[in-house]
């Protein structure tokens, strides 16, 4: 592991995180940046895929893990397996498609092949190779990514063979996961297609957006509202709102019980309806908070990238580039057994709102180019942010499990200060066994 230099061990004290306040540099300083790709995107579990974007032996994906490429694809056991898309003689991407269906993988280089396990099953002018002394194929395969598991239709990888299994890292935030996620008996799938599109931002700041900052809805979304809405916003903070953030190691999630308001902004009325008719089914399986919260005005983050948004369905992934740039990937998602006509209209309600072009997306990207750009700034950065909204407003909230911490009003920077604690303690922390808890570290800046 990179051991800390006193610049890096400075800027990753966050000293004033408690007070509420955040150090600049970890938006654009390179050395963060590498240290983040270790100790976040090196041991973490991260997105990366939906189980039915694999639906049969073959199905294949490429997405990536930080900086690193991976394939994703259906093995012949009926398994999910990752593997590095980099072949082991001279690093070539084995796989250029980002989706498709083969039973081998071949890399153009050298002609090295592999199958669904990754193992090698042959090679240019293998004899050759095998006159070598010391070859071994069974030891040249493409390196497995060391964790794969998966939650109810979402699979996720890690690369850190030592850290903790997926039920662990996600602990007690399933529950409210389960809010989109096992609300129908049948289960999720993700609609055919993506979208990519490049942020010049750090991941960082869109991933707290949505942990976090219902704070920007009701000004900067104004203009998107009247379009999708024909009125404001919402007022979310109003002193008789009935809403929350809640967050578990690091994973966090801000939401209001207007029951359909995320929905709403689909412009979608078929969205809305099919919502409202199976009010009663989400009561019975979900229960008190969580069934007013399946279509209700909410964000949500799960550590470090990988957010969306309950109602609207959007499901996305912040892939850092460099410091200052991100990669967009996104997704929706719907109820398998849902008609055909409503995930229609969820693809195209999503496409109208949290897409490009869509009209709340176009009113978030600016600022966050606008924050990540003002963050070069020699003085600028010296300025510690403000980020103490919400302080002293930790609550119980009857029905949910332990480990979940609560505080009272949406509008709140509650999950920020969380989220940024995690990383926190990761970035300090050598090993998975290093990390105590979400504020503090065996090794001390």
């Amino acid at each position: 592991m990179t051991a800390l230099s006193v610049h890096l061990r400075e800027i990753l004290a966050l000293k004033d995180l408690d007070r509420g306040r955040l150090d600049p540099r970890i938006f654009q300083d390179p050395d963060v940046y590498d240290l983040e790709l270790e100790r976040i995107f090196g041991r973490c579990w991260l997105f990366l895929a939906h189980e039915s974007q694999l639906p049969e032996y073959g199905s294949f994906l490429t997405t990536w893990m930080g900086r690193d490429n991976v394939l994703v694809v259906r093995r012949r056991d009926n398994t999910i397996g990752a593997y590095l898309n980099s072949c082991p003689h001279r690093a070539n991407p084995v796989v250029r498609a980002a989706v498709g269906n083969a039973k081998t993988f071949v890399c153009n280089y050298h002609c090295w092949s592999f199958d669904t396990d990754g193992k090698l099953r042959s090679l240019h002018e293998a004899s050759a190779f095998e006159r070598t002394p010391g070859f071994d194929r069974s030891e040249l395969g493409l390196r497995p990514v060391a964790q794969v598991d998966s939650y109810k239709g979402l699979v996720f990888g890690n690369l850190d063979p030592t850290a903790p299994s997926l039920a662990d890292y996600l602990g007690p935030f399933s529950y409210m996961m389960d809010t989109i996620l096992d609300n129908d008996p049948g289960g999720t799938e993700f609609l055919p297609g993506s979208i990519r599109s490049e942020i010049s931002c750090n991941y960082k700041i869109p991933a707290e957006n949505f942990a976090s900052d219902a704070l920007h809805a009701r000004y900067t979304h104004a203009s998107g509202a009247q379009v999708m809405l024909g009125r404001q916003v919402p007022l979310l903070g109003g002193p008789d709102a009935e809403s929350f953030q809640v967050n578990a190691n690091g994973h966090c999630w801000e939401f209001n019980l207007d029951k359909r308001g995320n929905a709403a902004t689909l412009g979608q009325p078929l969205v809305k309806d099919y919502l409202r008719e199976h009010e009663q089914q989400f009561v019975e399986r979900l229960g008190w908070p969580r069934a007013w919260a399946v279509g209700s005005t909410s964000s949500v983050t799960v550590f470090p990238n990988f957010s969306f948004l309950p109602g609207q369905n959007t499901f996305r992934v912040w892939r850092p580039v460099s410091p200052s740039q991100t990669v967009l990937h996104t997704y929706v998602l719907v109820n398998k057994n849902a008609p055909e006509e409503v995930k229609g209209a969820w693809r195209v309600g999503a496409m109208h709102t949290f897409s490009p072009a869509g009209v709340f997306e176009s009113d978030d990207v600016p600022p966050w180019q606008g924050a990540t750009a003002s963050h070069q700034g020699t003085a600028t950065r010296k300025n510690h942010l403000y980020s103490a909204l919400g302080e002293g407003n930790r609550i119980s909230l009857p029905g949910l499990p332990e480990g979940l911490n609560v505080s009272k009003g949406q509008v709140s920077e509650e999950n920020a200060r969380a989220y940024y604690k995690r990383w926190r303690a990761l970035m300090l922390a050598p090993t998975w066994g290093d990390v105590i808890s979400d504020s503090t570290s065996t090794e001390t800046p």
